[in-house]
């Protein structure tokens, strides 16, 4: 590859990693054709961007982007495929759910950075994939809320119910 083709692919590497806040590598090495063309399906459908990259290229990238990734660059070895989302668990539950379909265990998790914060090696997955997203927080938080009001509501009309008892039972009498 020429220095000018890879200093492009760097650019575009470059403002990949800064569209999206949540940044997954993992090994998708190991996986058949038919596999990796499921796993693609997957991540459209979740949308989740699959990015297959070089090491080197990528760190670059990494090396001149705003966020500091300078955590992630140990696990840059081997096969590295980059995972991207806007929603922080969104891949971790995709990687814990097609690994388990498949005899290789891929695709293997090797680091992460999501809610700005790293996490080295597979065995954060189960940790990432009980990450909450926004969406899901923004639910409890409502849910919380309208808890008190609802059992105020219910007060008022279970007080109001009983006290029409008394009434109707005293105007019988």
């Amino acid at each position: 590859m020429k220095k000018e083709d890879k200093s492009i692919v760097i650019e575009q590497l470059k403002s990949t990693l800064a569209a999206y806040p949540h940044v997954y590598l993992a090994d998708i090495g190991g996986l058949n054709a038919a596999q990796t063309s499921d796993l693609r399906k997957t991540c459209f459908k979740e949308n989740i961007k699959l990015v297959v990259v070089k090491n080197t290229l990528l760190q670059k990238a990494m090396e001149s982007s705003d966020v500091d990734y300078s955590q992630l660059y140990d696990v840059l070895k081997g096969e590295t495929s980059l995972m991207l989302s806007e929603t922080g668990n969104a891949p971790a539950k995709l990687i814990k759910s097609f690994s388990k379909g498949n005899k290789s265990g891929k695709p293997e998790l090797k680091a992460a950075y999501v809610e700005e914060s790293f996490y080295i090696g597979a065995s954060h997955l189960e940790d990432l994939v009980n990450i909450k997203s926004k969406n899901e927080l923004i639910g409890e938080i409502i849910t919380l809320l309208q808890s008190p009001a609802k059992n105020v509501v219910s007060a008022l009309q279970s007080g109001g119910t009983t006290i029409h008892g008394v009434l109707k039972t005293l105007a019988e009498r």
